[in-house]
């Protein structure tokens, strides 16, 4: 191309008065400049085709200076093991790192539920900074993913900003005080964080409609499924009650004091109660309720599998390396 821009490219026109010795030469000159153009640019195709070929042939795809390195904390859980699966297979990804107590040594691909066709050659490890100092070495984005504990999220936050990388942060017990101490911590750090109490995409679009859904509807109830009872009231059912609070409506007015444990849990202020199932074999679901005069309106979300958080994960990942600053809920990136 840069040689194409310095010729000159007017063809020699028969209707052009010159003389014929200039016309053949200058034809004689385009001619042999666009063959040497032409051969060079064949040569760097097939220098490239080359170094393709090569690196198809060892297994490796070639280097690209947009792939983000990913550590995952808690790798060892069942959502870490499935994160790493996701991750391994999503493009412009790669798994630079697997934090955990357990299973120190092993390769990350073989901690998998399913496991992986080969090995990953990344082992688990307990040591965090050593592996956020070797991406730090790398310059290459990075961003950690936290499937840790609520006690530790602090820590690995702050150690994931020394190094210059971003974090998601997925642990549904996090108390909003850390999350307000983080939120100050990456505003003077100019550090992207996503702290989520959900990344399910679907529950995403279930609490939206329940807050549009608010404005038309006097009573409202969130019915919902876990399989383990020390998980509720959900996360979710909190959300949902938080987003639809404060907007002006007081719901459920005929019985909105009632005592009664039959009537469930009270989230907030504005009436909105919680009914909360644990029966084996019962899918986690949540249900917002809503009725009128003469109608019912209901929303329901159900989960069958943990993959139905990766969409949101892989998602998450992407976005928060443009963030400088804390923000909570993946709502945000949607």
């Amino acid at each position: 191309m840069g040689g194409h821009s310095c010729l000159n490219l007017l063809p020699c026109s028969t209707s052009t008065p010159c003389r014929a010795s200039t016309a053949a030469s200058s034809c004689r000159y385009s001619a042999a400049h666009h063959a040497r153009a032409r051969g060079q640019t064949f040569a760097g195709r097939r220098g490239a085709a080359k170094v393709a070929c090569s690196a198809a042939a060892s297994g490796q795809a070639p280097p690209s200076q947009s792939t983000i390195k990913v550590v995952i904390v808690g790798a060892t859980k069942e959502i870490g093991r499935v994160a790493i699966a996701a991750v391994s297979r999503a493009r412009g990804m790669e798994l630079a790192g697997a934090i955990d107590t357990q299973c120190i040594g092993q390769d990350a691909g073989e901690v998998l539920i399913s496991g992986m066709e080969e090995p990953l050659e990344i082992p688990v490890l307990n040591d965090l900074t050593m592996v956020l100092g070797s991406i730090a070495q790398s310059r290459a984005t990075g961003v950690v993913v936290d499937f840790s504990e609520p006690s530790i999220v602090y820590d690995n936050v702050k150690q994931a900003a020394a190094f210059g990388l971003s974090t998601v942060v997925y642990v549904p017990k996090i108390e909003m005080d850390t999350v307000t101490e983080l939120s100050a911590f990456c505003e003077k750090a100019s550090m992207g964080c996503l702290v989520a109490p959900t990344l399910s995409i679907g529950s995403v679009l279930l609490q939206q409609a329940a807050i549009q859904a608010s404005f038309h509807y006097n009573n409202v109830e969130i019915v919902e499924s876990r399989p383990n009872p020390s998980d509720l009231p959900s996360q979710d059912a909190i959300q949902i009650a938080n987003n639809i609070s404060d907007l002006g409506q007081i719901y459920n007015r005929e019985d909105m004091d009632s005592d009664n444990p039959a009537r469930g849990q009270v989230l907030g202020e504005d009436g909105v109660r919680v009914h909360s199932m644990v029966l084996p074999g019962l899918a986690s679901s949540t249900s917002v309720i809503l009725s009128g005069p003469g109608e019912i309106y209901t929303l329901k979300h159900d989960v069958t599998d943990v993959r139905c958080l990766m969409p949101g994960l892989i998602l998450a990942i992407r976005k928060v390396i443009r963030l400088k600053n804390l923000i909570y809920g993946l709502e945000k990136f949607l």
